[in-house]
C-alpha cells in the first residue's frame, strides 16, 4: 500500500540549528497543508531534550545536598561519560516503544519511575545504575523535589497517545556532534556515527531524517541569543553551555556520513544485524530562517513563513523521493 505520510522523522542538527522551532511550525500548521507540502501527517513528537535537563537536576540537588554528582561535573561541562549519549537514545526508543503500544504508566513517584528509566538505560548501554545504587534517604529526597516536573514529563507524553496512527508521522528531536576541530569520521560516542545505530529496528524500518544545516559558529551564535536563564527546561529557549557547545557540538558528521553512504541522499546506518538507508533532506538554515518561529503563530510573519515553508518543501520532497512505497 502506498503510504502517504513519513512514519518517523528524525530530526537533528547542531543545538539551536532551528529543530524545536520547525516542530512549533508543524504543530500550527493545518492538517491537509502539513500533508501536503511536507508528505508528513499529524504530529507525534518524541524529544531526549527533557532528559538531558532532569540529570542535570538531578545532579543539582545531589550536589545541594552535598553529595557526589553522578552525570555532569557541573552545570557547564559535557557528560562524564560519553555513553550517557547512548543512554538518550535509549531513552527515546522507550518512548517509541511506549507511544507505539499506547503505553500508560500508573506509579506512586513519576521521579521514581524516571529514576529506574535512566538506570535502565544507563545498563543497556555498558555503565552502571547509578541512581539506584544512592542512600535510600538521599533518592527519596531528590525524588520529592524532582516529583513535580517528572509528573509533567510523564503525563505530556501519555496525553498524546492517539486512538490511531493512520496518518500520523512520529518526530524524534535530538543533536548530537562532536568536540570543535574533529577531524571525520567521529569515533567513539561522538556523532550520529554512534547515535544512529543505538536506535530500535522499529525506528529505522520507518524512518527518513530531516537535518538542518547550520555552522557550528552559527549554531553558537542561535545558542546565545536563545538562552533564556529563566526557562532553562524549556524546547525553545534553553541555552547549551559554552564548554558543551565546543566539547560536544564544535561540529557534527551528518555532511560526512551523507557523503559516505551507500545510496545517494541517504544515511547508511548499520544495525541489527542488517543495513538501513534513511532517506535525508537537508534544509539549508545557514541563514537564519527559523528565529521567528519562537513567537507564538499570531506573530508570525506570513512572507518568512512562505520562506521557510518553501525551504522545508524542498528537503521533505528529496527524502519523500527516496522513501519506500
Amino acid at each position: 500500500m502506498k503510504k502517504e505520510a513519513f512514519k518517523v522523522v528524525l530530526l537533528q542538527a547542531l543545538p539551536a540549528s532551528g529543530k524545536s522551532e520547525v516542530r512549533n511550525f508543524m504543530a500550527n500548521i493545518d492538517a491537509e497543508k502539513l500533508l501536503k507540502d511536507f508528505h508528513i501527517g499529524e504530529n507525534l513528537q518524541l524529544d531526549d531534550f527533557p532528559y538531558v535537563h532532569m540529570m542535570r537536576r538531578i545532579d543539582n540537588e545531589l550536589a545541594a545536598l552535598g553529595e557526589a554528582r553522578l552525570f555532569y561535573p557541573d552545570d557547564d561541562h559535557p557528560f562524564y561519560d560519553g555513553r550517557d549519549w547512548g543512554t538518550l537514545g535509549m531513552l527515546l526508543n522507550e518512548d517509541y516503544h511506549d507511544l507505539m503500544n499506547r503505553n500508560v504508566i500508573n506509579c506512586d513517584s513519576a521521579a521514581k519511575l524516571l529514576f529506574d528509566r535512566i538506570d535502565r538505560a544507563r545498563m543497556q548501554v555498558g555503565l552502571k545504575p547509578v541512581i539506584g545504587m544512592l542512600d535510600r534517604i538521599i533518592r527519596n529526597k531528590i525524588a520529592e523535589r524532582l516529583e513535580k516536573e517528572a509528573f509533567e514529563m510523564l503525563e505530556g507524553k501519555q496525553s498524546q497517545y492517539p486512538s490511531s496512527f493512520d496518518g500520523k508521522t512520529i518526530i524524534i528531536e535530538c543533536a548530537r556532534g562532536g568536540s570543535d576541530g574533529s577531524t571525520m569520521p567521529l569515533t567513539g560516542t561522538y556523532g550520529y556515527q554512534y547515535a544512529l545505530p543505538l536506535f530500535s529496528n522499529d525506528i529505522l524500518e520507518n524512518a527518513v531524517i530531516l537535518y538542518i544545516w547550520v555552522t557550528p559558529e552559527e549554531s553558537r551564535r542561535k545558542n546565545a541569543d536563545r538562552a533564556d536563564p529563566n526557562d532553562p527546561g524549556s524546547n525553545l529557549h534553553h541555552g547549551v553551555p559554552m564548554p558543551v557547545m565546543l566539547g560536544d557540538y564544535g561540529c557534527d558528521d551528518m555532511e560526512y556520513l551523507a557523503k559516505h553512504s551507500e545510496k545517494e541522499n541517504t544515511i547508511t546506518v548499520t544495525s541489527h544485524d542488517r543495513k538501513y538507508h534513511l532517506p535525508i533532506g537537508i534544509f539549508d538554515n545557514r541563514v537564519d530562517r527559523t528565529s521567528f518561529l519562537r513567537e507564538t503563530p499570531d506573530k508570525w510573519d506570513s512572507q518568512k513563513v512562505i520562506d521557510v515553508t518553501n525551504a522545508i518543501k524542498k528537503a521533505t520532497d528529496t527524502m519523500w523521493n527516496n522513501y519506500r512505497k
